[in-house]
C-alpha cells in the first residue's frame, strides 16, 4: 500500500534544510554525495548510477526535479513527484531525498554542499555541456569534487514510456490521499454528506439521442450506407444532466434553461420532473430545443445528426434568467456552458452579476468546437474545463498540461481549477504560487472498462462541487469528481450517477490498495 511505502521510508524524505543539518558543514567526518534528476522511471540506469554513487560516500542524497520544471513531453511526468520520491527513498543505498523546488539543482547544491556531486557518463561522452560545467563550477567552488559515474548501457525513461507507460493509477491516488491525510474512510464519509445542499444549475439543455441501427450493407451504384432502424433512445443531456447528477447525488437542484416549444421540450420537462428536479424553463419559440441525434450500428457511430440554433437569446430571455438566478435561494451555482444560446460575450456579464453574494460559483464550458471562452467566468470557485478547451482559450496547442493548467488558472482568477485530460485524467491547479510543491496534483482515470466516455465532464463537475461545499478540501473534490466520471464511462448513454456507484467504486478501489 502507499501508506505503507511512506511509513516505512517517509522518513528518508526532507527538505534541503533538514539534508544539511544531518549531514553537517564541510568538513565532515562522513562524506556526502548528491545525485539530481527527474527520475520519472526509475530504470537500470537509474540503478547503476545509485549503486556507483553510494560506493564513493558514506551518505547518498537524491534529488528530484519538483513537476513543475518538467516539460519534456506535454504529458511528463509521468510519476508525480511525492511519489517519484517515496519510490527512490525505497532504495537501500539512498539516504535521503529532496524534492528541489528549482529549475536546477545549482542552488541545492550550493545549499547543501555535498563532497560529491555525481552525473552520469552520457554528460561528458560528447564534451561537458553548459549546464553540467554549470554545476562542476557550483561544486568546486566550496571544495567539492563532480565524479561522473561508468555509462556502459544508457537507458530512456521517455522511451520506456512511450513503449508501456506504467499503469499506477491507484498509486498516485494514494499518493495524493496520503498527501492531504485522506483515507477510503474519508471518502465514503464525504459522499454521505452530498444530500445536504441546494444547486441551481443554469445552462443548455441538449437532448442526446442514439438512434439504433443495424447495417445492412451499401448501395452498389452510389457509396451509400444502409441501415435498418432497430430503436432511438432519447437522454436529457447538457446542463440537463449536471442537474440529474446532482439530483443523484441527493442534493435538491433547481434547473433554469431554454427550451424550444416541441415533443423535445416535453421530454425534458417531464423526464426532470421524474427525477424530482424544479425545472424553471423559459420557453422561447422561436429555436427549437437542441438535439444531438447519433447513429450507431455494431457499436459505432456512424453520423450525427443535430438540431439546433446557437445565436443567442434575447434580451428578453436574458432578463428572466438574471431574475432567476437573483431570486431562487441555493448554496451554489453552476453555469454549464455549451455555448448553445445562453452564454455569450454579450449575456455572461449581467448572468454572472446576478449571483448573489457569498454563494458558491462553478462553471464549465464545453466549447472546444465553437467560439467560447472557460476564462469569461473569471473568479469563480471552480472551473472544469478539458485539455482542447483551455488550449483554446490561451491559443496555446504546445505547452505541456502543467504550465498551460497554471496559465489557465492564473487567466480565470479561479479558486480551484480541474483540467480533464480524458484518458488520461486530470490535474488539479488549486495555487497561483507556482514555485509551492504542492500547488498542483494529478490523478489518472480510474475507470475500469469504457464503454461511453460522453458526459463524464459533466459527472465530475457535479460531484466536484458537492464535494467542495462538503469538505473544502480540493483533494477529496477532485477525487470524488474523477471516480464520478469514470462511473460515466462505465455506462451507455447519458446515465445520472447515482451515490452509491461512486460508493461501490471507492470500495472496489480501497479493496485493490489492500493488495499493495
Amino acid at each position: 500500500m502507499m501508506d505503507s511505502l511512506f511509513s516505512q521510508f517517509g522518513h528518508k524524505i526532507k527538505t534541503a534544510q533538514q539534508v544539511r543539518d544531518v549531514i553537517g558543514a564541510l568538513p565532515r567526518a562522513k562524506k556526502a554525495i548528491m545525485c539530481h534528476g527527474v527520475f520519472d522511471v526509475v530504470h537500470p540506469g537509474h540503478v547503476r548510477h545509485l549503486i556507483f554513487a553510494k560506493s564513493k560516500a558514506d551518505v547518498l542524497i537524491a534529488s528530484i526535479t519538483a513537476d513543475r520544471h518538467i516539460t519534456k513531453g506535454q504529458y511528463r511526468p509521468h510519476v508525480p513527484q511525492d511519489l517519484r520520491a517515496a519510490n527512490l527513498a525505497a532504495f537501500e543505498m539512498v539516504d535521503y531525498v529532496i524534492i528541489d523546488p528549482n529549475i536546477d539543482p545549482l542552488e541545492y547544491i550550493a545549499f547543501v554542499q555535498p563532497d560529491y556531486f555525481a552525473k552520469g557518463y552520457e554528460y561528458i561522452s560528447d564534451g561537458i555541456p553548459t549546464k553540467t560545467a554549470n554545476e562542476k563550477e557550483i561544486v568546486e567552488s566550496y571544495g567539492g569534487e563532480i565524479i561522473f559515474t561508468p555509462g556502459d548501457i544508457i537507458y530512456s525513461s521517455s522511451l520506456l514510456i512511450d513503449i508501456a507507460p506504467p499503469q499506477i493509477a491507484l498509486d498516485k491516488l494514494l499518493s495524493v490521499m496520503h498527501s492531504y491525510d485522506i483515507d477510503f474512510i474519508d471518502l465514503r464519509r464525504a459522499v454521505d454528506q452530498l444530500d445536504g445542499f441546494h444547486v441551481h444549475v443554469v445552462g443548455d439543455t441538449i437532448v442526446d439521442s442514439l438512434t439504433h441501427c443495424a447495417m445492412i450493407g451499401g448501395q452498389t451504384k452510389t457509396p451509400t450506407m444502409s441501415v435498418l432502424f432497430e430503436e432511438k433512445v432519447d437522454y436529457v443531456g447538457g446542463a440537463g444532466i449536471v442537474a440529474k447528477h446532482i439530483r443523484a447525488a441527493g442534493a435538491e437542484v433547481t434547473f433554469s434553461t431554454v427550451l424550444g416549444k416541441d415533443a423535445h421540450a416535453d421530454l425534458v420537462t417531464n423526464d426532470l420532473r421524474t427525477s424530482s428536479i424544479n425545472c424553471r424553463a423559459i420557453i422561447d419559440e422561436a429555436r427549437p430545443t437542441t438535439n444531438k441525434n447519433a447513429i450507431v450500428a455494431n457499436g459505432y457511430r456512424l453520423l450525427k445528426v443535430d438540431t439546433l440554433d446557437n445565436s443567442s437569446v434575447s434580451d428578453n430571455v436574458r432578463d428572466k434568467l438574471v431574475q432567476q438566478i437573483r431570486e431562487i435561494d441555493s448554496d451554489a451555482v453552476i453555469f454549464s456552458d455549451f455555448r448553445h444560446g445562453i452564454f455569450n460575450s454579450r449575456t455572461i456579464p449581467s448572468l454572472i452579476e446576478a449571483i448573489p453574494a457569498g454563494r458558491f460559483r462553478a462553471a464549465d464550458s464545453q466549447v472546444a468546437s465553437r467560439w467560447g471562452n472557460i476564462t469569461e467566468f473569471k473568479g469563480f470557485d471552480l472551473i472544469t474545463p478539458n485539455e482542447r478547451e483551455a488550449r483554446f482559450a490561451l491559443a496555446d496547442q504546445d505547452s505541456g498540461v502543467r504550465p498551460l493548467a497554471g496559465r489557465l488558472f492564473d487567466e480565470a482568477k479561479c479558486a480551484l481549477l480541474i483540467l480533464k485530460l480524458g484518458p488520461r485524467g486530470v490535474i488539479t491547479y488549486r495555487s497561483n504560487d507556482h514555485d509551492s510543491l504542492d500547488a498542483f496534483f494529478a490523478l489518472d482515470s480510474f475507470a475500469d472498462s469504457v464503454v461511453d466516455a460522453v458526459g463524464a465532464g459533466d459527472t465530475l463537475l457535479a460531484y466536484s462541487t458537492l464535494a467542495l461545499l462538503a469538505t473544502k478540501s480540493e483533494a477529496i473534490a477532485t477525487i470524488l469528481g474523477a471516480i464520478a466520471a469514470a462511473c460515466e464511462c462505465e455506462y451507455d448513454g447519458n446515465i445520472p450517477i447515482e451515490a452509491s456507484d461512486v460508493v461501490n467504486k471507492i470500495n472496489w478501489l480501497d479493496q485493490k490498495s489492500s493488495f499493495r
